[in-house]
Formats: structure tokens, C-alpha cells, sequence
């Protein structure tokens, strides 16, 4: 099985397995915890739904796959295909998106260049393009191999994507420190030490570019993951604002040690619950293998045809063009 196959299937899965305890309460999940696939919840969606976290992942996913790496206007294009289609989704029609995404695609319909349909608001620095980013990570170590930082272009298309919807230099900055770990995954790291030199490496980087050195002091906690695993859950916040989002998904990485008990960590941790299992889910889904996800909950998947479909149109990309790619 390919990492790509990994990654995304550990995306996807934990991204259900968390739409029936968005919004839940921490407490109200400690007395009725999700230990598997089953529906309900918020948005009242049968089991094996998946949400936004993974619409648009798959539209990154497939544009890459079927257009080449990258074009924003394709992207945003398939972004408005989900919207007002329901195209990339579980059941013909979307169920969740957050407020700051639906405002960059409409911008996009209205006829704003991809460049600026993100916003770039300090208040608006939600976690909806660090949950989508994943689909980077192939190409860019394709491309540059572990050490991103080491190139301007590489970082420059990081901020790029994640500016589609989210242009301010901490949502950009979460997705560069996320990729960061994910490449040296990618090259092999034990996961542990992915975490710390990923973070190492990507903050040493932002500390050296303008723009991003204002942004430097959020991410003081994960400044040393092994602090901050030990830090009790009740002060992890397992919120939408990208910064709590990466507290709880390395903290949930750092605490477990296989794919089923760091998903469900996030899961049963509440609040925005789908994006943060999805965004753990991707990493774990990348370090602990694709036969680490159990299979009834893959199986519980629904429209696993499209999942497939984007899943091999990008698998067929890294292959046709960056051998460096792991895909082992």
C-alpha cells in the first residue's frame, strides 16, 4: 500500500469516526465515548459520512491527480463544485463548512483571483486549510525530499494553498510546521522524532522570515512536544482556532502509539472534533500504515469510489512524476 493511500484513508476515516462528536462536550463524550463508526450527531448524518475536513482534501487530492501541481484556479474551481454540487462528498450534497472557507469560495465565484480569496484576518484563523493540506506533503517530498525549509519555493506553495481560504501567517504557518513533520515521516523518522524535528526546523524558518515572526509566540507550546505531551488533557482545548487544532494533534500523536487510539483520542476529545481526528489521522495514517486502520471502519466508508478514484489519479501523478516520492 502506498503512503498516499495511508495518509488519506487515515484522514478520512478519523474525519467520520468525528462527525457524530463535533460540537459534544469533553464531559458528555467521557460518559458516551465514540469506540467506533456510528452516526448521528450535529448534522444527523448516517455512519461512515465524512465532512469538510475531507471534501477538501479529495478536491487538492484529485486537482493535483488530473491537472498537475498546482492550479489555484482549478482548486478553487472544484472547492465551488463541492459547495454548490456536492461534488467530493459522501452523499451528493455538503453538510459542513466553515465560515471563513464559504466566504474565500464565494470571493472565488465572485471573481477574485485565487491569490486573495483567503482571508487574511487575525480572528479568522480557523484550522479549514491545515485539515486539507495533507495532499502536499507527496509532492513536496517528491520534489525537495525531507528538508522543505531548505527551499523558498517549496515554502512559497505551502502558503499558497493555504492562503486559498486562509492567508494570514498563522494559518499559513500551521501548514508548513504540519508538512514539515509530514516529509520526514515520509523519509522514515520514528514518529516522535518527525514531531520534534518538523517543528524544529519549520519555526526556525518562520523566525527568519519577516511576516511570520510576528506569529512565532502561538506556537510557544508545541515548541517542545515533549512538554507539551505532558501537559493533562483538560488543558488541551480542542477547539476550531488552528492553533488549539495542532496543540491536540500532537499532543493526541505524542500520547498514543498506534492509529486507532490516536483518532479516537481526538474523537473523544469533543468541540471541532472531526478536523482535529482527521488532521492526527493523516499523520498517524502516513507513520503506522494503511493496514493499521481497522477495516471495518474503512469498509464503513461510504462513496469509497470517489476516494479511490482520487486517491489513484494522485498516486499515478507522484509516480509518472517525482521518483524520490516514498511509495512503498
Amino acid at each position: 500500500m502506498t503512503t498516499i493511500r495511508a495518509g488519506l484513508y487515515g484522514l478520512i476515516v478519523a474525519d467520520a469516526l468525528g462527525v457524530p462528536a463535533e460540537s459534544r462536550t469533553r464531559e458528555d463524550l467521557r460518559h458516551n465515548p465514540i469506540t467506533g463508526m456510528v452516526g448521528g450527531g450535529l448534522h444527523q448524518q448516517p455512519a461512515g459520512y465524512w465532512s469538510d475536513d475531507s471534501s477538501m482534501t479529495l478536491c487538492l487530492a484529485d486537482s493535483i491527480g488530473k491537472v498537475g501541481y498546482y492550479h489555484t484556479h482549478d482548486i478553487m474551481a472544484r472547492f465551488d463544485d463541492w459547495i454548490r454540487k456536492g461534488a467530493y462528498t459522501p452523499g451528493g450534497k455538503k453538510f459542513d463548512i466553515g465560515n471563513t472557507c464559504a466566504h474565500a469560495i464565494s470571493r472565488y465565484r465572485r471573481g477574485c483571483t485565487p491569490a486573495l480569496c483567503g482571508s487574511n484576518k487575525m480572528n479568522e484563523n480557523g484550522n479549514g486549510s491545515l485539515m486539507r493540506i495533507l495532499p502536499m506533503a507527496f509532492v513536496l517530498y517528491g520534489k525537495y525530499g525531507k528538508d522543505i525549509t531548505n527551499h523558498k519555493r517549496a515554502m512559497e506553495d505551502i502558503h499558497k494553498i493555504s492562503g486559498l481560504t486562509h492567508r494570514h501567517p498563522l494559518a499559513q504557518s500551521a501548514c508548513g510546521i504540519y508538512l514539515s513533520i509530514a516529509v520526514r515521516i515520509l523519509d522514515g523518522y520514528e514518529l516522535k522524532a518527525a514531531i520534534r524535528e518538523g517543528i524544529y526546523e519549520a519555526t526556525q524558518w518562520y523566525g527568519s522570515h519577516g511576516k511570520f515572526q510576528i506569529v512565532l509566540d502561538y506556537w510557544e507550546k508545541i515548541s517542545d512536544p515533549d512538554d507539551l505531551a505532558s501537559l493533562p488533557n483538560e488543558i488541551i482545548y480542542s477547539g476550531g482556532y488552528v492553533v488549539e487544532t495542532m496543540e491536540t494533534v500532537l499532543w493526541a500523536l505524542m500520547n498514543t502509539d498506534n492509529y486507532r487510539d490516536c483518532v479516537l483520542t481526538c474523537v473523544n476529545m469533543g468541540y471541532d472534533a472531526d478536523s482535529t481526528a482527521a488532521i492526527a489521522g493523516g499523520l498517524a495514517g502516513l507513520y503506522y500504515g494503511y493496514d493499521s486502520i481497522p477495516e471495518e471502519w474503512i469498509d464503513a466508508l461510504v462513496n469509497r469510489e470517489l476516494i479511490e478514484e482520487c486517491i489513484k489519479g494522485l498516486e499515478a501523478f507522484i509516480h509518472d512524476n517525482y521518483s524520490g516520492a516514498k511509495n512503498d
